[in-house]
Protein backbone atom coordinates (compact mmCIF):
# COMPACT_ATOMS: atom_id res chain seq x y z
CA UNK A 1 0.00 0.00 0.00
CA UNK A 2 2.61 2.20 0.46
CA UNK A 3 4.29 1.83 -2.30
CA UNK A 4 1.15 2.56 -4.40
CA UNK A 5 0.25 5.61 -2.24
CA UNK A 6 3.93 7.16 -3.23
CA UNK A 7 3.43 6.42 -6.80
CA UNK A 8 0.24 8.19 -6.85
CA UNK A 9 1.28 11.27 -5.07
CA UNK A 10 4.26 11.63 -6.91
CA UNK A 11 2.58 13.42 -9.98
CA UNK A 12 1.60 16.36 -7.35
CA UNK A 13 4.42 16.76 -5.45
CA UNK A 14 6.29 17.42 -8.98
CA UNK A 15 3.44 19.95 -9.93
CA UNK A 16 4.22 22.26 -6.61
CA UNK A 17 7.87 22.01 -8.36
CA UNK A 18 7.32 23.88 -11.71
CA UNK A 19 10.32 25.67 -12.91
CA UNK A 20 9.50 28.71 -15.15
CA UNK A 21 8.91 28.27 -19.13
CA UNK A 22 11.54 28.30 -21.01
CA UNK A 23 12.12 29.31 -24.65
CA UNK A 24 12.72 26.74 -27.30
CA UNK A 25 16.32 25.52 -28.26
CA UNK A 26 15.56 26.54 -31.74
CA UNK A 27 13.50 29.86 -32.98
CA UNK A 28 11.61 30.00 -35.81
CA UNK A 29 14.13 31.72 -37.33
CA UNK A 30 17.18 30.52 -35.89
CA UNK A 31 20.01 32.11 -38.65
CA UNK A 32 18.14 35.89 -38.98
CA UNK A 33 17.69 35.08 -42.25
CA UNK A 34 14.82 37.14 -42.27
CA UNK A 35 16.18 40.20 -40.13
CA UNK A 36 15.60 43.39 -42.21
CA UNK A 37 19.34 44.72 -44.14
CA UNK A 38 19.53 47.97 -45.06
CA UNK A 39 20.19 48.02 -48.74
CA UNK A 40 22.28 50.57 -50.95
CA UNK A 41 22.87 51.26 -54.82
CA UNK A 42 25.43 48.58 -56.14
CA UNK A 43 29.25 50.16 -56.56
CA UNK A 44 31.21 48.93 -59.79
CA UNK A 45 34.90 48.24 -59.47
CA UNK A 46 38.17 45.82 -60.16
CA UNK A 47 35.60 44.82 -62.92
CA UNK A 48 32.49 43.83 -61.19
CA UNK A 49 29.37 44.98 -59.76
CA UNK A 50 29.19 44.58 -56.11
CA UNK A 51 26.19 44.77 -54.18
CA UNK A 52 26.33 45.68 -50.47
CA UNK A 53 23.67 44.87 -47.93
CA UNK A 54 24.38 45.20 -43.93
CA UNK A 55 22.71 45.64 -40.59
CA UNK A 56 24.55 48.31 -40.04
CA UNK A 57 24.82 52.43 -41.37
CA UNK A 58 27.81 52.92 -39.65
CA UNK A 59 29.56 49.66 -41.73
CA UNK A 60 28.17 50.78 -44.74
CA UNK A 61 29.16 54.21 -44.36
CA UNK A 62 32.69 52.84 -44.21
CA UNK A 63 32.00 50.99 -47.87
CA UNK A 64 31.19 54.40 -49.54
CA UNK A 65 34.37 56.10 -47.51
CA UNK A 66 36.21 53.44 -49.45
CA UNK A 67 34.54 53.03 -52.72
CA UNK A 68 32.03 55.42 -53.43
CA UNK A 69 33.06 58.35 -56.55
CA UNK A 70 35.52 55.64 -58.16
CA UNK A 71 35.53 55.43 -62.21
CA UNK A 72 33.53 52.68 -63.31
CA UNK A 73 36.42 50.34 -64.31
CA UNK A 74 35.39 46.88 -66.38
CA UNK A 75 36.54 44.37 -68.80
CA UNK A 76 35.25 43.00 -71.56
CA UNK A 77 32.41 40.68 -71.98
CA UNK A 78 29.36 40.83 -69.20
CA UNK A 79 30.40 42.59 -65.96
CA UNK A 80 29.97 40.03 -63.13
CA UNK A 81 27.39 40.87 -60.22
CA UNK A 82 29.10 40.04 -56.27
CA UNK A 83 27.49 40.43 -53.36
CA UNK A 84 29.11 41.15 -50.05
CA UNK A 85 27.32 40.91 -46.64
CA UNK A 86 28.41 42.85 -43.83
CA UNK A 87 27.01 42.22 -40.16
CA UNK A 88 27.74 43.51 -37.31
CA UNK A 89 26.88 41.63 -34.20
CA UNK A 90 25.43 43.30 -30.98
CA UNK A 91 26.79 43.26 -27.62
CA UNK A 92 25.74 40.29 -25.10
CA UNK A 93 25.15 40.57 -21.57
CA UNK A 94 28.20 39.23 -20.12
CA UNK A 95 27.49 35.65 -18.28
CA UNK A 96 27.97 34.14 -15.58
CA UNK A 97 31.86 34.59 -14.38
CA UNK A 98 34.20 31.92 -16.14
CA UNK A 99 31.25 31.54 -18.80
CA UNK A 100 32.22 32.27 -22.77
CA UNK A 101 30.34 34.52 -24.38
CA UNK A 102 27.18 32.90 -25.98
CA UNK A 103 27.46 31.67 -29.63
CA UNK A 104 25.02 33.50 -31.89
CA UNK A 105 23.90 32.25 -35.54
CA UNK A 106 23.76 34.22 -38.25
CA UNK A 107 23.56 34.20 -42.10
CA UNK A 108 24.49 36.31 -45.34
CA UNK A 109 25.00 36.45 -48.94
CA UNK A 110 23.54 32.50 -48.85
CA UNK A 111 26.20 31.92 -45.65
CA UNK A 112 25.30 29.93 -42.54
CA UNK A 113 27.68 30.34 -39.54
CA UNK A 114 28.03 31.66 -36.25
CA UNK A 115 29.77 33.93 -33.66
CA UNK A 116 30.53 35.05 -30.48
CA UNK A 117 30.06 39.52 -30.19
CA UNK A 118 33.63 39.39 -30.20
CA UNK A 119 33.89 37.42 -33.76
CA UNK A 120 35.91 39.03 -36.69
CA UNK A 121 36.01 36.97 -39.89
CA UNK A 122 35.30 37.05 -43.29
CA UNK A 123 33.56 33.88 -45.55
CA UNK A 124 34.06 34.46 -49.61
CA UNK A 125 32.74 32.16 -52.17
CA UNK A 126 33.75 32.39 -55.40
CA UNK A 127 31.80 30.15 -56.85
CA UNK A 128 28.76 31.53 -55.32
CA UNK A 129 30.08 35.03 -55.89
CA UNK A 130 29.42 36.19 -52.49
CA UNK A 131 31.15 37.04 -49.11
CA UNK A 132 29.69 37.50 -45.61
CA UNK A 133 32.15 39.95 -43.44
CA UNK A 134 31.39 39.70 -39.47
CA UNK A 135 32.54 43.27 -37.87
CA UNK A 136 32.22 43.52 -33.65
CA UNK A 137 31.19 46.38 -31.87
CA UNK A 138 35.47 46.38 -30.43
CA UNK A 139 36.83 46.09 -34.11
CA UNK A 140 34.16 49.02 -35.86
CA UNK A 141 35.86 51.41 -33.43
CA UNK A 142 39.13 50.86 -35.15
CA UNK A 143 37.51 51.96 -38.54
CA UNK A 144 41.03 51.86 -40.66
CA UNK A 145 41.38 48.37 -39.51
CA UNK A 146 37.56 47.18 -40.25
CA UNK A 147 38.17 48.66 -43.77
CA UNK A 148 41.81 47.30 -45.03
CA UNK A 149 41.87 44.08 -42.96
CA UNK A 150 38.21 42.56 -43.47
CA UNK A 151 35.63 44.83 -45.80
CA UNK A 152 38.84 45.01 -48.37
CA UNK A 153 40.23 41.49 -47.94
CA UNK A 154 36.50 40.61 -49.14
CA UNK A 155 36.37 42.62 -51.98
CA UNK A 156 39.82 42.07 -53.18
CA UNK A 157 39.63 38.59 -53.18
CA UNK A 158 36.36 38.06 -54.49
CA UNK A 159 37.03 40.06 -57.29
CA UNK A 160 40.20 38.18 -58.16
CA UNK A 161 38.76 34.97 -57.85
CA UNK A 162 35.54 35.23 -59.71
CA UNK A 163 37.19 37.05 -62.73
CA UNK A 164 40.69 34.80 -62.38
CA UNK A 165 42.52 38.18 -61.62
CA UNK A 166 46.31 38.28 -60.93
CA UNK A 167 46.16 39.99 -57.51
CA UNK A 168 49.90 41.54 -57.83
CA UNK A 169 51.21 44.05 -55.19
CA UNK A 170 52.70 46.92 -56.32
CA UNK A 171 51.27 50.58 -57.43
CA UNK A 172 50.32 51.16 -61.30
CA UNK A 173 50.24 54.46 -63.52
CA UNK A 174 49.84 55.28 -66.92
CA UNK A 175 49.12 57.34 -69.71
CA UNK A 176 46.63 57.03 -72.80
CA UNK A 177 45.64 53.62 -71.89
CA UNK A 178 49.23 52.19 -71.21
CA UNK A 179 50.28 51.29 -67.96
CA UNK A 180 53.04 50.93 -66.09
CA UNK A 181 53.64 48.11 -62.79
CA UNK A 182 55.73 49.42 -59.98
CA UNK A 183 56.84 46.88 -57.86
CA UNK A 184 59.85 45.81 -55.72
CA UNK A 185 60.38 45.20 -51.89
CA UNK A 186 59.25 47.15 -48.88
CA UNK A 187 60.46 50.59 -48.50
CA UNK A 188 62.00 50.57 -52.23
CA UNK A 189 60.04 53.86 -52.70
CA UNK A 190 56.92 52.37 -54.50
CA UNK A 191 54.73 54.91 -52.92
CA UNK A 192 56.98 58.04 -53.28
CA UNK A 193 57.64 57.37 -57.34
CA UNK A 194 53.54 56.87 -57.18
CA UNK A 195 52.94 59.95 -55.67
CA UNK A 196 55.10 62.10 -57.89
CA UNK A 197 53.21 60.07 -60.85
CA UNK A 198 50.28 61.68 -59.90
CA UNK A 199 51.37 64.56 -59.40
CA UNK A 200 52.89 65.13 -62.39
CA UNK A 201 49.55 64.49 -64.24
CA UNK A 202 50.31 60.48 -64.89
CA UNK A 203 46.33 58.61 -64.68
CA UNK A 204 46.59 56.67 -61.56
CA UNK A 205 45.27 53.10 -60.99
CA UNK A 206 46.41 51.85 -57.90
CA UNK A 207 49.00 52.52 -55.19
CA UNK A 208 49.39 49.38 -53.12
CA UNK A 209 47.48 46.14 -55.21
CA UNK A 210 46.94 45.74 -58.77
CA UNK A 211 44.58 43.15 -60.44
CA UNK A 212 45.74 42.10 -64.10
CA UNK A 213 43.71 39.89 -66.30
CA UNK A 214 46.05 37.65 -68.08
CA UNK A 215 44.65 36.89 -71.34
CA UNK A 216 44.79 40.98 -71.95
CA UNK A 217 46.82 42.22 -69.59
CA UNK A 218 44.57 44.90 -68.50
CA UNK A 219 45.21 46.12 -65.14
CA UNK A 220 43.11 47.74 -62.59
CA UNK A 221 42.91 48.99 -59.03
CA UNK A 222 41.00 51.27 -56.54
CA UNK A 223 42.50 54.86 -56.81
CA UNK A 224 40.99 56.02 -53.59
CA UNK A 225 43.77 56.28 -51.52
CA UNK A 226 47.21 57.16 -51.41
CA UNK A 227 49.02 56.47 -48.06
CA UNK A 228 52.14 59.16 -47.70
CA UNK A 229 54.91 59.15 -45.42
CA UNK A 230 55.97 62.62 -43.59
CA UNK A 231 59.36 62.34 -44.39
CA UNK A 232 58.12 61.94 -48.25
CA UNK A 233 57.23 65.73 -48.04
CA UNK A 234 60.69 67.23 -47.99
CA UNK A 235 60.70 66.87 -51.88
CA UNK A 236 56.98 68.93 -51.68
CA UNK A 237 58.78 71.80 -49.66
CA UNK A 238 55.74 74.18 -49.45
CA UNK A 239 53.56 73.49 -52.25
CA UNK A 240 49.83 73.17 -52.22
CA UNK A 241 50.33 69.43 -52.58
CA UNK A 242 52.26 69.36 -49.55
CA UNK A 243 49.30 71.42 -47.59
CA UNK A 244 46.19 69.19 -48.99
CA UNK A 245 48.20 66.04 -47.86
CA UNK A 246 49.14 67.47 -44.23
CA UNK A 247 45.49 68.18 -44.12
CA UNK A 248 44.66 64.10 -44.59
CA UNK A 249 44.48 61.88 -42.07
CA UNK A 250 46.61 60.09 -40.42
CA UNK A 251 47.06 56.25 -40.09
CA UNK A 252 48.76 53.74 -38.23
CA UNK A 253 49.71 50.39 -39.62
CA UNK A 254 50.34 47.42 -37.73
CA UNK A 255 53.70 47.89 -38.40
CA UNK A 256 53.37 51.05 -35.98
CA UNK A 257 54.37 53.05 -39.70
CA UNK A 258 52.19 55.95 -39.27
CA UNK A 259 51.18 57.84 -42.88
CA UNK A 260 48.58 60.36 -44.47
CA UNK A 261 46.28 58.80 -46.00
CA UNK A 262 44.85 60.91 -49.17
CA UNK A 263 41.28 60.87 -50.30
CA UNK A 264 42.62 61.08 -54.12
CA UNK A 265 38.72 60.92 -54.63
CA UNK A 266 38.41 64.59 -53.50
CA UNK A 267 41.89 66.35 -55.17
CA UNK A 268 42.62 67.38 -58.59
CA UNK A 269 44.27 64.56 -59.49
CA UNK A 270 43.44 62.12 -62.83
CA UNK A 271 42.37 58.70 -62.17
CA UNK A 272 42.29 56.03 -64.32
CA UNK A 273 39.03 56.30 -66.07
CA UNK A 274 39.15 52.66 -67.02
CA UNK A 275 41.74 49.75 -67.03
CA UNK A 276 45.24 50.38 -68.75
CA UNK A 277 47.10 48.02 -70.74
CA UNK A 278 50.47 47.14 -69.25
CA UNK A 279 52.63 48.38 -70.93
CA UNK A 280 56.38 47.73 -69.14
CA UNK A 281 57.39 46.44 -65.20
CA UNK A 282 59.41 48.54 -63.37
CA UNK A 283 60.92 47.13 -60.20
CA UNK A 284 61.79 49.94 -57.89
CA UNK A 285 65.07 49.67 -55.71
CA UNK A 286 66.07 51.24 -52.95
CA UNK A 287 69.91 51.94 -54.72
CA UNK A 288 70.66 54.96 -56.03
CA UNK A 289 71.65 55.43 -59.72
CA UNK A 290 74.05 57.15 -61.72
CA UNK A 291 72.05 60.78 -63.06
CA UNK A 292 70.38 60.39 -66.22
CA UNK A 293 69.99 56.72 -66.11
CA UNK A 294 67.94 55.40 -63.47
CA UNK A 295 66.78 52.82 -65.46
CA UNK A 296 68.45 49.07 -66.43
CA UNK A 297 67.08 47.21 -68.54
CA UNK A 298 66.28 43.38 -67.45
CA UNK A 299 66.47 40.07 -69.27
CA UNK A 300 64.03 38.36 -69.68
CA UNK A 301 65.27 35.77 -67.52
CA UNK A 302 65.53 38.28 -64.90
CA UNK A 303 62.43 39.56 -65.59
CA UNK A 304 60.56 36.16 -64.22
CA UNK A 305 62.93 35.55 -61.71
CA UNK A 306 62.14 39.36 -59.88
CA UNK A 307 58.48 38.65 -60.46
CA UNK A 308 58.28 35.61 -58.96
CA UNK A 309 60.17 36.98 -55.68
CA UNK A 310 58.07 39.74 -55.37
CA UNK A 311 54.57 38.05 -55.71
CA UNK A 312 54.56 35.01 -53.52
CA UNK A 313 50.76 35.01 -53.32
CA UNK A 314 50.17 35.19 -57.07
CA UNK A 315 52.55 32.80 -57.92
CA UNK A 316 50.30 30.18 -56.23
CA UNK A 317 47.10 31.36 -58.20
CA UNK A 318 46.06 29.17 -61.31
CA UNK A 319 46.53 31.83 -63.85
CA UNK A 320 49.78 32.62 -62.91
CA UNK A 321 51.51 30.89 -65.56
CA UNK A 322 49.41 32.68 -68.41
CA UNK A 323 50.31 35.93 -66.71
CA UNK A 324 53.90 35.05 -66.71
CA UNK A 325 54.11 34.34 -70.30
CA UNK A 326 52.40 37.69 -71.42
CA UNK A 327 54.71 39.23 -68.68
CA UNK A 328 57.86 37.98 -70.21
CA UNK A 329 57.13 39.75 -73.46
CA UNK A 330 56.86 42.86 -71.55
CA UNK A 331 59.66 45.69 -71.53
CA UNK A 332 61.05 45.22 -68.22
CA UNK A 333 63.45 47.67 -65.85
CA UNK A 334 65.42 48.06 -62.64
CA UNK A 335 64.48 51.93 -61.24
CA UNK A 336 67.22 53.23 -58.97
CA UNK A 337 66.77 56.12 -56.80
CA UNK A 338 67.96 59.96 -58.20
CA UNK A 339 68.56 62.91 -56.26
CA UNK A 340 64.79 63.82 -56.69
CA UNK A 341 61.79 61.88 -57.42
CA UNK A 342 60.82 63.63 -59.94
CA UNK A 343 64.10 62.14 -61.92
CA UNK A 344 62.08 58.78 -61.74
CA UNK A 345 59.20 60.54 -63.72
CA UNK A 346 60.79 61.67 -66.30
CA UNK A 347 62.53 58.30 -66.47
CA UNK A 348 58.86 56.60 -66.85
CA UNK A 349 57.50 59.46 -68.88
CA UNK A 350 59.63 58.00 -72.06
CA UNK A 351 58.57 54.86 -71.61
CA UNK A 352 54.68 55.38 -72.37
CA UNK A 353 54.45 59.53 -72.93
CA UNK A 354 54.14 59.76 -76.80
Amino acid sequence: MQGSISQGTAPRQMKQRKTPRESPDISADPFRERSPAIARADLQLLGGRFQFESNSERLLRLVDSAYAGLPKHKFAGPIPRLRVRLELTTRQRPGRAGEPLAFRMLSGAGFLGGATDSSNFVAISARERAALVVVSEGMLRFAYHTRYELIEFAVFTLAARVQGLIPLHGACVGHGGRGLLLTGHSGAGKSTVALHCLLQGFDFVSEDSVFVAPATMLATGVANFLHVRANSLRFLARSADATRIKESPVIRRRSGVEKFEVDLRRLPYRLAPAPVKLDGIIFVSARHGATGSLLTPLTTRRLVTSLRSSQAYATNQSEWKAFERRASGLQAYELRRGKHPLEAVEALRALIWP
